[in-house]
This record gives C-alpha cells, structure tokens and sequence, in this order.
C-alpha cells in the first residue's frame, strides 16, 4: 500500500502543481450561468478586442484641486494614453467634481483581453503612472481595478491558507496525542491527499472542463485537512483500543478498519453527495466548488483508509509512545466526563431535549439581524485601491454614479435601444460603444449611488424597456447574485435534504434516527447563522451579507455536522447488535465516541476558522458559520439532543427496523 502511494504521488505531484494554472476568478467565473450579466460578460468577450477593461481615475485633493493638479492629472493621462491602446478619445476627458475637489477620468481599454494576467499587468501599469503626489489622492478604480484587487486576493489564498491550516492542525494533533510522532502521521496523510484531490481536480478540468476558482480551491483544501483529520482521530482511537486486546499491529488494524470503515465511508459518502447537490445551482462559482470539494473527501477517505492504516502499522506500536498501549492491558476504568454527561442526560432527558431546542430556536432568531447584502465595496476586510477610489467618487459625485451600466443590443435595434435608456427614469447619459458579432455596446450613467435601491430600480426598468437587450456590469451582476442564490436555496437546499435521509435511512436501517439526526443539523444551521447575525456587524464590522452564505452553509454544515451523529448512532447500533439495552446502548456509544468526536470537532471547526483572516468577506463569513455550526453541533446535538431524544424513544429510534421490536426472551415450560 505505501508503494501504491508513492507510485500515485510521483504522478500526482507534477499534475496537482498545474491546478493554479487552471484556476479562473474572472467575473463569469462568480455569476448565474443564465443571468443577463453573465451574457453581457460572455458578448465582451466577442466584440472587437475581446472583453473590455473598464476603469475610473481619480484625482483628489481635500482643499479642492490647484492648477498644478490639473496639470498633473492631464500630463498622466496622457502618459497612459500614449502607453496603451485605449477605446474612445484618444485622451480621456476629465469630469471635475461640482465642489472642485476631484476629477474623474474614465478610461477603457480592450488591450489585455480575456487573460486575467494580462489585465492584472494593465491594472498596475496604470497605477504606476497615476501616481499621488505632494497631498493630491490619485485612485484608481472601476470594475477593472475591482477584478485585479480581488484576482490578487484569491491568487494569494493558497499559500497562505494551507501555511495556516496544517499549523493548526498540527497543534490540535500534538495536543490531542501527547506524543512527539503519532501527531504527524495524520497530517503527512491529509498533505497526500490534498496533492491528490488537486490533482484528480486537475484532470477533470482538463478533460471535462470543470471550472476551478481560487474559492474552489481553497474550500477544497479546508474540507480535505478538516475531515480527513475526522476521520484519522476516530481510526487511531479504534486502532489504539484494538491493540489493547489484540497482540499484532496487523491483526488489530484490520478489525479496527472493518469496525470503523462502515461509519467513515457513510460519514464521506454523505459530505460528498451533500457537495454534488451544489451542481443543480445556477450560479457557476456554487456549481463549481460541488466537484472539487466533492473530489476533496474523497482523497481524504482514501489516504485514511489507506495509507494511514499501512504506515501505522509499519511502524507498530511504538509510534504511540510515550502512551503506548500494552497487550493485554485494561482500559483505567474512571469516570469520564462524558459518562457524567450521559448521566446527567438520562436523569432528565425531557428537560434537557426542551431546553436544547430552546437554546437552538432563540440563537435562530439573530438571522433577522444579519446586514444586508453585500456590496462591492464592503467585499474586502482590508481597503484596497479599487475599492478606496469607489468612496471617493461617491463623495464627490453624490449626483452622478461611478459606475456605469453596460447594455448590450441587437445592431439592428441598437438605436431604438438607446433611444429607450435615455427615456427611462434615472438615466442621464448614454454613450455608444463598440460594435461587433451582431451587438452594439453602451454605457448607461444613472444619477444614482452604485448599488443602491434607485439604481436597482433603474437596472430593473431598463431590462423591461429593452426587449431583446441585455443589461450587465457591476450593479447588475451583483443584483443577480442576490436573485439567483434565492433560487439556488429553494432548488438545492431539498436536494440536499433528500439526499442526506436516503443516505441515513440505508446507513441505519431506520426512519426515525435519520429523522432525528437531520432536524437537529438544520436547527444547527439556524442557530449558527444566528449568532452570526449578531456579531457579523457589530463585533466584525462587516457592513453586508454575502448573498450565497445561506445556501453554501447549510450544505456544508448539513453534510459535515451529519457525520458525528453517523458516528454516534453507528456505534450506538453496534452496542444495540451486541445485546446492550436501548439506555446503555446510548451511553455506551456516548462514553466511548465522546472523546474522539470532541476532538473532531474542534480540529474541523479550527480548519474553517482558517478562513477568518482571509481578506475576502464572503470567505471568512463563511468559515465562522461553518466553524461555530460544527461546535454547537458536537458539544450540543450530539451530546445532548441526539442522546435525550435516543433515551426517550428507546428502541423505537430504530423503528422500523429489527433492532425497534423488544429482544424475544426463551419462555420456561414447568
């Protein structure tokens, strides 16, 4: 087996340094498939000089703007006109602010195309030019210098999000063992699969043509160290309490794999399918992440099963030193704390069920106090350029916006479609644009603030006047975001569902215990958004919501926080099979998993906090969803809820099963 592996990494190695040359965050990259924007960015791409780069310059002084300011603005501009081959004037004209204190020149350039490379090396060229000086603010923005910002941002994740998540993981671990080698066994396995998992996401982008972003990537990259790390702590727990009984390493791997292969495979199966039920999404970055993390788990099942099971072997049971466990030996029989806390549990299950559910219904009432939707400019925890130049062109054009809309028109109805913009309500300005393919290009300038609710409006009126238009840029893309995720939690959100029962009810023979199991992971996904709704804005500072975190949170916490009640009821089902009665059945299986699933948890959550101190919102909103709803799912559902509820029903939680009919006592004849 560890040839196997080192055969399978001599080829994966090579490919999965490729997965970054693959990887696209342009814009359609994170649209719906079938949005209007999402067409319009598809028709740049035709037109003549490939899709445009727009970008907005501005030049800023607080006291209002000199004469050597002035001069100094036309001279740059000028310098960046004779350096690129820019659309339009041959020099961009300035538009001065009304209280003297900014001029904004918009300049738009077909030069670097569709390559994300190109237009990053035409974002910074003209940032080098446009340079501030002596107090006068020089900013560059627009939807260009938007895309490069955040192209930079995702470009820069993987390095340091991997850094960070086997640092964390690699302390949990040492904490967790106490033993200076075991803790790196299962890192070194999560490591090879997730050179795996980004070569199998290569080879499916090369051959079928799945669409990799840096969001992609890095979640893949999470969910690989995260639940392989699950599933390594509940082999190594089975495998250390095997060598107690069982004298060669071999021999007490084997039943520890047999014993424990059932629950982890389950436990991958469900993430993986709960992950492909992101490909019924529309929007293309949900749709895209459902394979990769999808082939994520997967790589991190089969390193586990696999190659951690070969290489503890080999090295016997002195890599547990120095708490090696003797043959023959017997387990300190002290109470635990989780014996106390199935005890507790079961004086008073009723009590401690109601107030569960309670605890979990009240934290689910912080969702109506999550920000609104977020916007581009509150994208980014840190301030870039683009993003600084957005707050300034606000400021000194409240009458005028800064961004502009992008419509695109049959050629053959291009004028009437102009002459309509410039009728509708909002619409101050239209200028024409390029012609090809079949379309004619123009901007549209509104009076009203980018993203705000009159530019909505405006966006709205112009789609229903222009029939057979379509109409895009920056505010329309982020209009169809939030609609489109609407959609996307009515279609895949019971996809979900389904799919995660039918899983459950095959694992365990029951109706009821998958019931149970998927009720309390959906209240979890209430309460974590809860909580998140209370401390998003006044603890963070984040002034919005990403528009897709209801959807991609309840996916992952419903697949990832299943999985500690599939190792809960798993075991609870083989104490059941093994004679025990329902209540010792329960805290059996409570006293023995309590430890490792714990530890779990924690070590899972820890690796999507990792995604906190990214400087992209949406990430690190994300990765505290995902990371308090693993925790309140291991230290309360499974703790406490699923074992109340398991007490109370007894042996029905089995139902219809064989293990819900009472055990058949012998009847003694006189």
């Amino acid at each position: 087996m560890l040839a196997l592996w080192i055969g399978l990494l001599a080829v994966a190695v090579p490919l999965s340094g490729k997965l970054a040359d693959v990887q696209r965050d342009g814009v359609v990259d994170y649209l719906p498939n079938n949005a209007d924007s999402t067409q319009v960015a598809r028709i740049q791409d035709r037109l003549p000089g490939g899709e445009s780069t727009d970008l907005v310059i501005v030049y800023h002084r607080d006291g209002g703007l000199s004469a050597a300011d002035r001069t100094t603005a036309q001279e740059q501009i000028a310098e960046i006109a004779r350096s690129h081959r820019l659309t339009g004037p041959t020099a961009p004209e300035a538009v001065p602010s009304r209280d003297g204190t900014s001029l904004m020149y918009p300049v738009t350039s077909t030069e670097p195309g569709q390559d994300e490379e190109a237009r990053n090396a035409f974002v910074d060229s003209v940032r080098e030019v446009a340079a501030s000086s002596d107090g006068l603010r020089v900013e560059v923005g627009g939807p260009g210098a938007y895309d490069t910002d955040a192209s930079k941002v995702y470009d820069a994740l993987g390095g340091p999000l991997l850094y960070t998540t086997v640092l964390v993981v690699a302390i949990l671990l040492i904490l967790i063992y106490r033993s200076p080698t075991l803790w790196l066994l299962p890192l070194l396995a999560a490591g090879a699969a997730d050179v795996l998992s980004m070569a199998v996401t290569y080879g499916l982008n090369r051959a079928f043509g799945l669409t990799v972003s840096g969001q992609s990537s890095g979640v893949m990259t999470i969910l690989v160290f995260g639940v392989g790390t699950d599933y390594a702590l509940l082999l190594v727990a089975r495998y250390r309490e095997e060598l107690a009984r069982i004298e060669r390493p071999y021999d007490a791997m084997l039943i520890a794999v047999r014993k424990c292969a059932p629950a982890i495979v389950a436990s991958a199966g469900t993430v993986a399918i709960g992950m492909l039920c992101l490909l019924a999404a529309d929007l293309n970055s949900s749709r895209g992440m459902g394979p990769a993390a999808a082939v994520g788990v997967l790589c991190a099942l089969f390193a586990m099963l696999t190659l951690l099971p070969a290489v503890l072997v080999l090295l016997g049971r002195r890599v547990f030193w120095p708490l090696v466990p003797a043959y023959g030996s017997e387990p300190r029989r002290r109470r635990g704390m989780f014996a106390a806390i199935g005890e507790s549990v079961g004086r008073r299950p009723v009590a401690v069920l109601v107030g569960g559910v309670v605890l979990l219904g009240a934290l689910s009432l912080g969702v109506f106090n999550l920000p609104g939707g977020l916007k581009q400019e509150d994208s980014f925890t840190s301030k870039p350029e683009s993003i600084a130049a957005m707050e300034t062109l606000n400021k000194a054009y409240p009458d005028l916006s800064s961004q502009p809309i992008t419509v695109l028109s049959p050629t053959d109805r291009a004028e009437q479609a102009q002459a309509a913009a410039r009728t509708t309500p909002g619409v101050v300005a239209v200028e024409p644009g390029r012609t090809g393919d079949g379309w004619t290009e123009f901007s549209v300038t509104t009076t009203a603030a980018p993203e705000s609710a009159a530019e909505t409006a405006t966006i709205k009126s112009l789609r229903a006047a222009l029939d057979g238009s379509y109409v895009g840029g920056p505010s329309a893309q982020q209009l169809d975001l939030r609609d489109t995720n609407a959609r996307d939690r009515l279609v895949v959100i019971p996809i979900v569902l389904v799919a995660v029962l039918l899983i459950l009810i095959v694992l365990l023979r029951s109706l009821i215990a998958p019931l149970i199991l998927v009720a309390a992971v959906v209240a979890v996904w209430g309460a974590a958004l809860g909580i998140g709704g209370l401390i998003f804005g006044s603890l963070f500072g984040f002034e919005g919501t990403d528009p897709g975190l209801g959807l991609l949170s309840f996916v992952f916490l419903v697949a990832l926080g299943v999985d500690y009640g599939i190792f809960l009821m798993h075991r609870m089902r083989e104490e059941a099979l093994a004679g025990a009665a329902p209540e010792a059945a329960t805290l059996g299986a409570l006293r023995s998993t309590g430890g490792v699933i714990t530890s779990a948890g924690i070590v899972l959550a820890a690796t999507f906090s990792v995604l906190m101190n990214m400087p992209m919102v949406q990430l690190a909103e994300l990765g505290f969803v995902i990371a308090i709803g693993v925790l309140l799912d291991t230290f309360v559902v499974r703790t406490y809820l699923v074992t109340s509820a398991s007490l109370l029903l007894g042996r029905k939680v089995w139902w219809p099963g064989r293990l819900s009919r009472p055990v058949e006592t012998p009847s003694t004849s006189a």
